[in-house]
């Protein structure tokens, strides 16, 4: 079953190019989301403006991926205990945020927030925002697929590959 959601982790190309490598994800786009601002752009929303944050939404096959295992692979792919932050990303359009699209995903990041907060995962308590996701807007064309075409820039290899190793290494099973 082709289910969508919408996660924000920090800059979303580091989040994008993290979940393009999970199976059963079969189309993630960088976007807005999280905010009434109608048409956000990007100079808009990374300039704080706008109350959205930088987000992918995902197109995923439950029946291949669960929703738990995404819900894994997000919150090992960021630092959900900072607010509004992920490394020199600051500002509300960097904070770790769920937008759901159903009640099960609403419940699942729930039930799994308390459970890392429980367990102690981190040091720090989770700060991710769990909301409805009510409009999506896709980002400007130039901030699709980013890292595939930017590999060798200093950014993604100080930045997104790491994040993506990370991931790579802690969910070898859930590789493409």
């Amino acid at each position: 079953m082709i289910e969508t959601v919408a996660f924000g982790g920090g800059c979303f190309w580091c989040t994008e190019a993290v979940f393009l490598s999970i199976k059963g994800v079969s189309k993630v786009t960088s976007g807005y989301a999280g905010d009434t601002t109608q048409n956000p752009t990007y100079d808009s929303v990374s300039g704080g403006k706008t109350g959205h944050a930088e987000v992918i939404e995902i197109e995923y096959d439950s029946s291949i991926v669960p929703f738990s295992k995404l819900l894994e692979v997000f919150f090992d792919a960021h630092d959900p205990t900072t607010l509004n932050r992920q490394g020199n990303d600051y500002g509300t359009q960097y904070r770790s945020i769920i937008l759901y699209t159903n009640e099960n995903q609403k419940n699942e990041s729930e039930a799994m927030i308390q459970k890392l907060d429980a367990d102690k995962k981190y040091t720090s308590a989770i700060v991710t925002e769990v909301i409805p996701l009510d409009t999506f807007y896709k980002a400007e064309g130039y901030h699709q697929d980013y890292y595939a075409g930017h590999e060798e820039d200093m950014y993604s290899q100080l930045v997104i590959k790491p994040k993506l190793d990370k991931v790579k290494k802690i969910h070898s099973d859930l590789l493409k």
